[in-house]
């Protein structure tokens, strides 16, 4: 139990060193070195490590074969420390509201390029607003100079753009970017802890998924993928839309809020009861043997 407390501590505290530095640097790229936000990248970081950090603790409990009740107690603990602690830093040094109102974002005249298709955008009143007029230059298309965008099929992005990202990759940055985004509002309105250790556990419940085949290996990947779909879970759940059925569905029994942690529980809870029948079928069924 002591090495696995130190293996995940250690792998958390890296994933979330590395991707927070990853993203910082990737913005700074992304923006010519402008409105790079150290702490955005850091929560973004935070999200990576909650998921990364948790699926290697469960590989490394497959691999040494740690008793499994306390292997995932101990998981899950260490998460909610590491999200609970690392997200009020983050909140206690995060800029107050309007301190960056009066930083330059570029001048006038900033240019986009679109490379594999070499679409040109140039901002004519700089990213600070984006979304006033600009020209875009199309290839083998005439020059384009668009005062409103709303309804303009030509309409490009209005912020800094590359699509040389495979599209997996990108949908898994959007969504462990609104998964950061949930954890910041789940800490601003005081369900950090509730939430991130209901996701935790969640998580932890996909031990069985690294116990399918005869192969880690392949085992791992498919954990990946778990973790994937349990990503794209959590972003369907906080999204608006669902938000407002939940909130529609449950009326004054339950606060809208805790319908996520609450599905998670549930659904951890069910996982774990399935792992626990499956361990006690193969135990019965090996002494009926001898």
């Amino acid at each position: 139990m002591a090495k696995l407390a130190l293996f995940f501590c250690a792998c958390f505290l890296v994933l979330f060193l590395v991707m927070s530095g990853a993203r910082f640097l990737a913005l700074r790229l992304e923006w010519a070195g402008e409105q790079a936000d150290l702490v955005d990248a850091a929560r973004w970081g935070l999200s990576v490590a909650l998921y990364g950090g948790m699926l290697l603790g469960l590989a490394y409990t497959v691999l040494e074969r740690v008793f499994a009740p306390a292997a995932v107690l101990c998981l899950v603990a260490l998460s909610l420390g590491f999200v609970v602690g690392i997200g009020h830093g983050l909140e206690s040094v995060s800029p107050l509201p309007g301190a960056h109102a009066g930083r330059s974002l570029g001048s006038p005249g900033l240019i986009l390029s679109h490379r594999p298709y070499g679409t040109t955008v140039v901002l004519l009143r700089g990213p600070d607003e984006p979304s006033r007029a600009r020209v875009a230059v199309f290839p083998d298309g005439p020059m384009v100079f668009q005062e409103e965008f709303a309804g303009l099929a030509e309409s490009l992005p209005s912020a800094p753009f590359n699509i040389d990202t495979p599209w997996f990759l990108r949908s898994v940055a959007v969504d462990l970017r609104l998964s950061a985004g949930n954890l910041r509002d789940r800490l601003a309105g005081g369900s950090l802890p509730l939430y991130a250790g209901s996701l935790a556990f969640f998580l932890s419940s996909l031990l069985f998924v690294l116990r399918l085949g005869a192969w880690p290996l392949a085992n791992f990947f498919l954990g990946i993928l778990a973790f994937r779909g349990v990503l794209a879970l959590e972003t369907l759940f906080n999204s608006r839309e669902v938000q407002d059925v939940f909130a529609a569905f449950l009326q004054d029994r339950l606060p809208a809020s805790l319908a996520v942690p609450a599905i998670f529980l549930v659904a951890g809870l069910l996982a774990h009861l399935f792992s626990l029948l499956k361990y006690l079928a193969k135990r019965q069924g090996r002494n009926a043997a001898v």
